[in-house]
């Protein structure tokens, strides 16, 4: 498997890094782990079409790990790509009809570019035929503990503690070729997550704070520390553990450091920050 960083920040602005994003190549499918804002973009300049992305796996639906949702869609149709396929929480289907649909935010500008003479000519010499149907992304509502299998991969999901009840929150696994990937979505500790990342290859986990940084106790056991999540990792074997979803108060060199010494006392030397673009391979 390979991993391409598309998006490792969080809903602040941050010129280093767009929101969350992750891209993750599996037995021939492109398989996409959230789409925020910023994501498009670095999809491009990792050398992706929109038309490439074969699956698209929403953790949640806070809009850092979705703002460039309908863009991706848009422009993969755009192109002449096959339907993309989405599997999120609901209400996923509610928020793509809201987008794609009759009434949609979109639909004057689909109507424009599917109904006008001189639209329909461009779509005609760029070698697309008439009547041309609106993005029609095949959306599948998912719940925890949602599992699916690709063709030479597998993917398993767990709930995760976030934003609960307004929000499903999930954490997912892919098997592929006797090695796994796991992505924590944004997690507090749970034992389920713990349950998911055994005997990982390589985990992806959110980091929103630092150790020794105060935060209000509401949050505090949602937000869980470098030091936090590399015991876990360590109880649960992991093989490489990678932190991201960093903020912009987070990226100094000290605080990097900082960071990565008491992840790697806690854990080990196999482990890291991401950075955007930034490619593994699993």
């Amino acid at each position: 498997m390979k991993l391409t960083i598309l998006g490792s920040g969080s809903p602040e602005a941050h010129v280093r890094r767009a929101s969350s994003g992750y891209l993750l190549e599996a037995a021939g499918d492109v398989i996409l782990f959230d789409c925020g804002g910023g994501v498009f973009n670095n999809l491009l300049r990792a050398g992706r079409k929109p038309s490439d992305v074969t699956y698209l796996f929403f953790s949640h639906l806070h809009s850092d790990h979705m703002m460039d949702y309908a863009r991706l869609v848009h422009a993969a149709w755009d192109e002449g790509g096959a339907p993309l396929r989405v599997f999120g929480p609901e209400p996923i289907a509610q928020i793509t009809d809201g987008y794609f649909g009759p009434d949609g935010v979109l639909s004057h500008d689909l109507r424009a570019r599917t109904e006008l003479l001189p639209s329909q000519e461009v779509w005609k010499a760029r070698g697309g035929t008439l009547p041309r149907p609106w993005p029609a992304p095949v959306v599948t509502e998912i719940e925890p503990g949602f599992s699916f299998d690709g063709d030479g991969w597998r993917l398993g999901s767990c709930s995760v503690p976030h934003a609960q009840p307004l929000l499903s929150c999930m954490a997912f696994s892919v098997d592929c070729d006797g090695h796994r990937f796991v992505y924590s979505g944004d997690a507090g500790l749970c034992d389920s997550l713990r349950a998911l990342a055994q005997n990982a290859d390589f985990l992806l986990h959110w980091c929103y704070r630092l150790d020794g940084e105060a935060t209000h106790p509401a949050m505090e056991a949602l937000t869980p520390t470098p030091g936090e999540i590399g015991r876990m990792a360590l109880q649960s074997r992991v093989r490489k553990l990678a932190l991201t979803h960093f903020r912009s108060h987070m990226d100094t060199d000290a605080e990097h450091q900082s960071a990565l010494d008491t992840m790697r006392l806690v854990f080990g030397t196999d482990s890291c920050i991401v950075e955007d673009l930034e490619v593994f391979k699993i």
